[in-house]
């Protein structure tokens, strides 16, 4: 078959519901309707460098001008070439100049329950201290610094502070092992390592500082760690070595001035792996990415002066870096942070928070409104939602059913959801409905952000027609774009640009409808040829999903002698046990869903899927357990290595 060869797919799903935004909703926004999106998009599309340029010097501090909005030779881009900004600056300095240093930029609160907030001044003063506590310890402009932390003010601190004096952070997820941080350490050639004493996981003390000994002992090119007592535990401190926040903040000047950096100076590394292989560092730099991020979150979430925003991800993801520390801060948001896990000490945490801090723009994974659905609608129903005002979700596609969910028990039918897509590569966010403006769909990423230009191609770089899927690219630079993967510029070369010359190659798949809405329909790897038809595990999961007794699901493929490849799904369910008649019964709810083509010949039940520690599910891991293999690859994002064994036993 064509499709084949050419790398389309075939699409099975279908999803008539449209949800057009409120009058009340249209009439705040900032982007008011349809016509207002598709005027901004025509203008940035016609001058893409042009249209960011006229951003740019409106909405960041520069200390020099720029002398040319970018520099292009594919593929390295260079934005605002010349410019001298500092991402600390934009998200402090700025906004106490202006004289709004006594609103509330930051709301801490711990697993436990302790409280904390922040104004931008005291932020700044926070963060002017720790700037010059790393310049104490020999940090200069350039060095890397690994951050191992829980999701404490801290930690954005920290962050705030490397970008101050032109460090480059590196934020590991506090949850990985030592080998994990050493191989990190080791490949950014860190200098400087910050955690804290301990902290706490669903109840759970996590000795932080033991991990961080363990990597330290195979990092040696770091050569200081700073270590926050969170926990008040007793730990290991190397003299010499080894020192404790408080002592050298308590010690620290609060004046350290924002270091003028070039626009393409390194703001940070973050690593990306789990579901890739051997992690990669992805390279971001400063001023493209700030603006990025800061429009990317004033456009999605449609924030206004007096909006409470929680974005549930933790720093250790790109989420985390855009969405909760440069984005909202060089906005002059206040962000609501939450240390701990969303069902401690019960499975209300979250609607407690909300109600709590009247919360007003929420934004969170669809892993974990499926875990809500499963946990039951009563923890919701006990508090009062009815400050929200925009729901968004990231980190994978979600869910038809789910998204259905989100909207009723969540939104009340009146919130817009905002479901985005982007990457740790692209910065910030490329594709979203806009609350005032875009009809949402359920399922549907909807349309790409002004400025973005994303094309749907096959294998040969040719565009797919509106009836099948393809590779989705992005066909211009824009700001918030990767630099570079660190120290490895062949792999950087490679991965991104080869396969489609000319073009961004995103590594997912998509499809567009005949309105013009992009559906992502998984990565380019989870794709089952089945028959000499190319289906995405999306689609058959969405299926499942919709299915009362089901709570999450995975698809992937097996060899088939004769299909090729044979359909098998990994199910776990909400409020069901399993049977050999559920069973049938799923997979004749897939064949009347979405075809015969697509029904499972294989249907597995499973308490848990293994996942990244940032939600994704490890298809590989499951590929090669419905193939009957041995467990390949990098494993150190996997949640909890015990679902692997208890699904090889379940399967045995």
């Amino acid at each position: 078959m064509g499709q084949q060869s050419t790398g389309q797919l075939d699409t099975v799903m279908q999803e008539s519901r449209v949800f057009p935004p409120t009058a009340e909703a249209s009439a705040r926004a900032r982007i008011k309707s349809m016509a207002e999106y598709q005027k901004l998009w025509d203008e940035a599309a016609a001058d893409p460098a042009g249209f960011w340029a006229k951003l740019a010097k409106e909405e960041l501090h520069w200390f020099e001008p720029f002398t040319q909005a970018l520099k292009w030779n594919e593929p390295h881009a260079e934005w605002f070439v010349d410019g001298k900004t500092n991402a600390s600056y934009n998200c402090l300095d700025k906004h106490v100049a202006e004289g709004r240093g006594d609103k509330v930029a930051l709301i801490w609160e711990g697993e436990p329950g302790e409280k904390r907030q922040y104004t931008y001044a005291e932020l700044l003063r926070e963060v002017s201290k720790f700037a010059n506590v790393l310049k104490s310890l020999g940090a200069k402009q350039g060095d890397v610094v690994s951050i191992y932390m829980p999701l404490t003010p801290e930690l954005v601190i920290a962050m705030l502070a490397c970008a101050r004096i032109g460090a480059i952070h590196s934020v590991i997820f506090a949850g990985f092992s030592s080998e994990a941080v050493a191989d990190r350490n080791n490949d950014a050639k860190a200098k400087i390592q910050i955690t804290a004493d301990a902290g706490y996981r669903r109840g759970t003390v996590l000795a932080l500082k033991q991990t961080v000994d363990a990597a330290l002992a195979k990092s040696p090119t770091v050569e200081k760690c700073v270590v926050l007592s969170r926990v008040n535990e007793a730990v290991n401190m190397q003299e010499g070595r080894d020192f404790w926040w408080h002592k050298l903040m308590a010690e620290a000047s609060d004046d350290c001035p924002a270091t003028p950096l070039d626009s393409e100076a390194t703001l940070f590394i973050l690593y990306t792996s789990g579901s890739t292989g051997k992690p990669k560092g992805i390279r971001h730099t400063t001023a493209g990415y700030n603006l990025f991020a800061k429009k990317t979150f004033e456009w999605v979430f449609d924030w206004q002066e007096n909006d409470v925003y929680w974005c549930t991800a933790d720093c250790g993801w790109v989420t985390g870096h855009t969405y909760v520390t440069y984005g909202p801060l060089s906005a002059g948001a206040t962000v609501l942070l939450y240390e701990g896990a969303p069902n401690f000490p019960h499975e209300g945490r979250f609607w407690e928070l909300i109600e709590r801090y009247h919360v007003t723009l929420f934004y969170t994974a669809p892993t974990a409104i499926r875990a809500f659905m499963k946990w039951g609608d009563h923890h919701v129903e006990k508090y009062d939602l009815s400050s929200l005002r925009v729901l968004g979700t990231v980190g994978e596609g979600i869910n038809p059913e789910a998204w259905m969910w989100y909207h009723r028990k969540i939104g009340g039918e009146r919130c817009p959801i905002v479901d985005t897509w982007w990457q740790t590569e692209t910065g910030g966010i490329m594709m979203s409905p806009l609350p005032g403006a875009t009809p949402t769909k359920p399922g549907s990423c909807t349309m790409p952000l002004p400025g973005v230009i994303p094309q749907i191609v096959d294998s040969t770089g040719a565009e797919v027609d509106a009836t099948h899927g393809g590779w989705l690219t992005i066909a211009h630079p824009w700001p918030g774009m990767l630099r570079g993967i660190w120290g490895d510029e062949e792999r950087y070369k490679e991965v991104y640009w080869e396969k489609v010359p000319g073009k961004y190659l995103a590594g997912d798949n998509a499809r567009r409808d005949a309105d013009g809405y992009y559906w992502i329909m998984g990565r380019i790897d989870d794709v089952l040829n089945v028959s000499g038809h190319r289906l995405s595990t999306i689609e058959i999961e969405s299926a499942l999903v919709s299915h009362p007794s089901v709570a999450e699901a995975a698809a992937v493929g097996r060899p088939d002698p004769l299909k090729g490849e044979a359909v098998a799904v990994f199910v776990t369910l909400r409020g069901a046990e399993p049977s050999e008649e559920l069973r049938k019964e799923l997979i004749k709810h897939v064949r009347n869903q979405i075809g015969a083509l697509a029904q499972p010949d294989d249907v597995r039940f499973t308490g848990t899927l293994p996942k990244t520690r940032s939600g994704k599910i490890m298809r590989r891991l499951l590929r090669d357990i419905a193939a009957g293999k041995e467990t390949v690859g990098d494993t150190t994002t996997l949640e909890d290595y015990s679902v692997l064994a208890q699904l090889r036993t379940e399967d045995e």
